[in-house]
């Protein structure tokens, strides 16, 4: 079966893309990474076939595209001199330091974190996007949910610490 015209699924999946790449590589850098995760899809959308989850597949771009984008910033030299810049435009709902400590988390965990709790995804259609088990996709999950605790502890209180049912 053939996938809709490209400026079709463009309009469809770029809400979900773009809040996906806020969430995992932050404001400054989720214009440049929706950029590349859709060029990626245009240069592979000819051969694609749309068998029912074109979103799990242009997720699945824009995960290895947060994942690269992590690995070579890691690389990069910081200049010390310059101040950053601040964020314009949209913004996460919440408080910055809850979406800089899901920054921080390892990128498998991350990409778990945001796809489970921003996007709301199933552990079976992570564990797909992640190319992982459903049990390694929770477990991801579960330990980005775990560490976030701890790094928020200090910031937001006890009143933070919660079961694992009450974030599910």
């Amino acid at each position: 079966m053939r996938p809709p015209p490209f400026a079709a699924f463009i309009e469809e999946h770029r809400a979900t893309v773009y809040r996906f790449l806020l969430a995992t590589v932050g404001p400054h850098d989720a214009d440049d990474c929706f950029q590349e995760t859709f060029i990626a899809a245009l240069r592979a959308y000819p051969t694609v076939r749309d068998d029912g989850n074109l979103r799990g597949w242009i997720l699945t771009i824009a995960t290895r595209k947060a994942i690269d984008h992590g690995r070579a910033k890691r690389r990069r030299p910081v200049p010390m001199d310059d101040l950053p810049e601040t964020g314009v435009g949209f913004e996460l709902d919440g408080a910055s330091e809850v979406w800089d400590a899901v920054r921080a988390l390892p990128p498998m965990q991350r990409a778990a974190v945001v796809h489970r709790y921003v996007i709301d995804m199933s552990y079976a259609e992570i564990g797909r996007l992640l190319d992982c088990t459903e049990e390694a996709a929770r477990a991801n999950a579960y330990e980005g949910r775990r560490k976030l605790r701890a790094a928020l502890a200090p910031v937001r209180g006890p009143d933070l610490v919660t079961t694992d049912a009450e974030v599910r």
